[in-house]
């Protein structure tokens, strides 16, 4: 779910609702995204909320500011919903900007200490998703820095998850899910063990690189002394209202990528994205809940970008133009697998990444695929340091991403331009109700 905030032009008029919809929520199962949203008409004194509701930094500068704020775009006023069925940032469309961050507990913590991170952070990011300054819990060290004062909620999300390892550092072993179990070695794989895993896991979304920051600085102080950080990247997507109507992102390649993507409308969604009920079991703590695989996908594109664009064309099994199927079409249009051209060969060859990654090639296998593209500079040699930060979203990695990676592995014509240099597995729990914090139903069980 997310709402739209816009600041009124009068400035005696205060926070006032008015509800509209806009279809970007939490994806029920089998269901549509859906959502009532709200747009609150704010006075000018920088959002009354951003004055009365804080006890810090954040308070005093709006109080001392010599001019009117002004008003936010729909880009900025946008407002995802923290609390709800499921975690935000999971079916919530591509964010300009991106953080995602491991941690890993630090010395001597365990079960108690993690409780209270994960209840200072969620306080935390509720309060940044409404686009208020992040007071900090009662009982965290918490105090906003301004950096994001002007920038409004920008549809910021924050994502918690626990990898493997943070179930034996908490003594939950018992709760541990089999979908944590390691992956299997692929043969792209270069990976850099520091930048692999982590106890916690934390993907910061929004629409303004700001807003993004702030978000980050903010739970990177609240787990002082509790947790430290392990990894981080940093991953952007153009910018959403950049072209007049929603289209599909392109890579670092210039691919049209997430074409193949599960969509809320179809009847099996929920089933492929989302954990379902296990009352009883070890992992009803899971439900309503997904897996994230991360993997930071390093593109050679200095050789990619020495291909002809008909061979690049032949290496994905689409248009580069408009992403449709070699076979004929739109973007949209099926593939047809089985059409050949005059000469006989299969015009979306036997290789094609799009051939091997679809479905229809790896018995009904799919996941929700949500990337970050990322730059890094240039590297010794002189290569750009590039590529896709790349997660996928589903109910099991194991029936998800292991069956299509696998097959990718035997022989993906896109493989020999990409390297796996860093991996992840988390267990991103169901999304917190009202007066509960992310992760609660399995540290106080």
């Amino acid at each position: 779910m997310s709402k739209t905030r816009k600041q009124a032009p009068a400035r005696a008029q205060a926070a006032t609702a008015v509800a509209t919809c806009d279809g970007d929520g939490a994806a029920g199962d089998g269901a549509a995204p859906t959502g009532v949203s709200r747009r609150r008409l704010l006075g000018t004194a920088g959002a009354t909320g951003l004055v009365l509701g804080a006890g810090g930094g954040a308070a005093g500068y709006a109080a001392t500011r010599p001019e009117e704020p002004a008003a936010l775009t729909t880009v900025g006023a946008t407002e995802a919903m923290f609390h709800g069925k499921h975690q935000p940032g999971i079916t919530t469309p591509l964010q300009a900007r991106g953080h995602l961050v491991a941690f890993d507990l630090a010395a001597g913590a365990g079960r108690k200490e993690a409780a209270t991170l994960l209840r200072r952070w969620s306080a935390v990011a509720k309060e940044l998703m409404a686009g208020r300054p992040a007071a900090g819990a009662p009982d965290g060290p918490g105090h906003d820095t301004g950096i994001a004062l002007d920038a409004g909620p920008s549809s910021l999300t924050v994502t918690f998850g626990f990898g493997r390892t943070f179930f034996a550092r908490t003594g939950l072993t018992g709760r541990l899910p089999a979908a944590l179990d390691p992956l299997p070695v692929f043969s792209a794989d270069a990976l850099d063990a520091k930048r692999s895993n982590g106890d916690l896991w934390v993907q910061i979304g929004a629409d303004d690189a700001l807003v993004a920051f702030h978000a980050l600085r903010a739970l990177q102080k609240e787990a002082a002394g509790t947790a430290r950080v392990r990894w981080q990247m940093n991953g952007f997507n153009r910018t959403p209202g950049a072209t007049a109507r929603p289209m599909t992102a392109r890579n670092l390649m210039g691919q049209i990528d997430g074409t193949g993507n599960p969509k809320p409308s179809e009847e099996d969604f929920g089933r492929r994205v989302f954990v379902p009920a296990s009352p009883g079991k070890p992992q009803e703590w899971m439900e309503g809940g997904s897996y994230a695989v991360v993997r930071r996908i390093r593109m050679l594109l200095d050789d990619w970008e020495k291909l002809p664009v008909e061979r690049q064309e032949r290496v994905i099994g689409r248009r580069k133009a408009d992403g449709a199927p070699l076979s004929g079409g739109t973007e949209t249009t099926e593939m047809d697998l089985d059409k050949a051209g005059p000469d006989g060969r299969l015009v979306i060859p036997d290789n094609a990444h799009a051939r091997i990654s679809s479905p229809e090639e790896n018995g009904g296998a799919a996941m929700l695929r949500r990337p970050f593209s990322y730059h890094d500079g240039i590297t010794e040699d002189g290569t750009p340091d590039a590529g896709l930060l790349f997660i996928c979203w589903q109910a099991d990695p194991f029936r998800g991403f292991v069956p299509v990676q696998r097959k990718l592995d035997r022989g993906d014509a896109l493989s020999p331009f990409l390297r796996h240099e860093a991996s992840g597995v988390f267990a991103v729990p169901g999304g917190a109700a009202e007066g509960e914090y992310v992760g609660q139903r399995l540290l106080e069980s």
